[in-house]
């Protein structure tokens, strides 16, 4: 019998098709509940404004604000909710998300908003935009359950019934002092299970992990990834919570965090996205290449200095682009390994120098490997196609092998010593390593390769 395969459902098209089926708004209500709000997020683009329109008042502010937060691009069901129901969204939703959609709004609008939108709301917005973008405190939320450590086990309970009507991040209860002072957090299971006499202190995890306002999110990746728990509590200098971090904005952050790298990893001051202006991409690209057209100036005057081996010998040109590449190759391989392992805060002096000889050693041996390689083929390739000799053929041909090998060398230290440097002296290595290895790494190819050849196949063999 042959097996069937499990289709993936179409929910999108589910959705468009339940909205358009002409039944009541209350059964068009109870179908959707059977659905993702991210499903029906991706589900209002298939839908034409007037559709978009019914949908939004059948839903109500409150389930608008769910499926609002998961569209990308917003800006043009913005402009159709209007500006009182969209306040009446915000007003509803995360503090968080809130921020994020007001990043998508125009200026114009957000002053109406300011008016109209809830006090605490506002306060809450202001509080996650008084902090840089790069710092733990701009991603907090302050959906969380928060209680004093001298109630009860009852009266715990009802405190949690109470603020779960407005609060959905109920897994972890947080426990603060007289002062408001945070003092460790109680895990929901032990809470419900924990009879009527015991002591509320005894539910309470004192050591719970936490996060600093001010901490830079790059910093606290690896502890945030250490403790794996669903959230963890946001403190300010006074030890209060100001929000707590969620498992979703955990995700968020290492996924903008790697984004970014991967963007500095390539001279740029930030990511770029498909909707950005072109004047936009070039501010952030014409940094690094400016400073990179002088260093690449400076390559080509070294590359000058060798113009007499190239006019003596011109075949050497053929082979330059072979070394400068794989020079590149090794190090922009190094740097990725040492750019991933400085990522872990407690790596040691030990650590790094056994990283520094490891990168070496791989270095030696591809270099070796390679460069065996390129005096064989190489060799051949000269004495069969260009009418060299047997023995200057191999002469020649050992000279690139040779340079292949000590640019090899040289460019697995450099991909792994310069990181560790800008680490040093508090730089981002990514930011500041990726574009100046390469132009590095050209330098010493280009010194190698010519001045090898120069000293060898000219000086020592006298190969004209």
């Amino acid at each position: 019998m042959k097996k069937e395969v499990l289709k993936e459902p179409i929910y999108v098209e589910e959705i468009v098709d339940i909205i358009r089926s002409g039944l009541s708004n209350e059964e068009i209500k109870e179908k959707l509940n059977d659905y993702h709000d991210n499903d029906i997020a991706q589900s209002l683009e298939l839908l034409n404004k007037s559709e978009r329109l019914h949908l939004y008042n059948i839903l109500g502010s409150e389930w608008m604000s769910e499926i609002i937060s998961y569209v990308e691009d917003p800006d043009d069901y913005i402009k159709e909710l209007g500006i009182y129901k969209l306040a009446e969204i915000i007003n509803e939703m995360d503090a968080d998300d809130a921020v994020d959609l007001l990043e998508d709004i125009d200026e114009n609008v957000k002053v109406k908003l300011r008016s109209i939108l809830d006090e605490d709301v506002q306060a809450d917005i202001r509080l996650i935009n008084s902090y840089d973008d790069d710092e733990i405190g701009s991603l907090i939320t302050t959906n969380f359950i928060c209680i004093k450590d001298n109630l009860t086990i009852r009266q715990a309970m009802h405190e949690l019934i109470q603020q779960a009507g407005e609060n959905d991040n109920i897994a972890t209860i947080y426990v603060v002092d007289e002062e408001d002072r945070f003092c460790g957090a109680i895990d929901l299971k032990d809470l419900i299970i924990a009879r009527a006499g015991m002591a509320l202190e005894s539910l309470i995890s004192y050591s719970y992990p936490y996060l600093r306002d001010h901490e830079k999110i790059s910093e606290s990746i690896e502890k945030i990834k250490d403790y794996a728990e669903d959230s963890l509590p946001v403190l300010n200098s006074e030890n209060k919570i100001i929000g707590i971090l969620t498992a979703q904005d955990v995700i968020e952050a290492v996924d903008d965090e790697l984004g970014e790298d991967y963007a500095k990893l390539a001279g740029l001051s930030a990511e770029e996205d498909l909707q950005e202006s072109t004047k936009d991409s070039m501010k952030k690209r014409l940094p690094w290449l400016i400073i990179l057209l002088f260093l690449g100036m400076l390559v080509s005057s070294v590359v000058g200095v060798f113009e007499d081996v190239v006019a003596i010998l011109p075949i050497v040109i053929c082979f330059q682009s072979l070394v400068l590449d794989m020079a590149g190759n090794v190090g922009t391989q190094s740097l990725a390994v040492t750019i991933r392992v400085l990522m872990d805060e407690n790596l040691s002096a030990k650590d790094k120098l056994h990283l520094t000889f490891k990168e070496a050693k791989v270095g030696f041996s591809s270099g070796l490997l390679l460069g065996m390689l390129a005096l064989v083929f190489l060799g051949v390739y000269i004495y069969l196609f260009k009418g060299y000799s047997l023995g200057h053929a191999f002469l020649i041909s050992s000279c690139v092998g040779a340079s292949l090998f000590l640019a090899m060398i040289i460019s697995s230290l450099v991909g792994t010593l310069i990181p560790l440097f800008f680490n040093k002296i508090k730089i981002d290595p990514a930011v500041a390593s990726g574009p100046l290895i390469t132009t590095v790494n050209d330098l010493v190819a280009v010194v190698t390769y010519y001045g090898l050849a120069w000293i060898l196949l000219i000086e020592i063999m006298h190969i004209v």
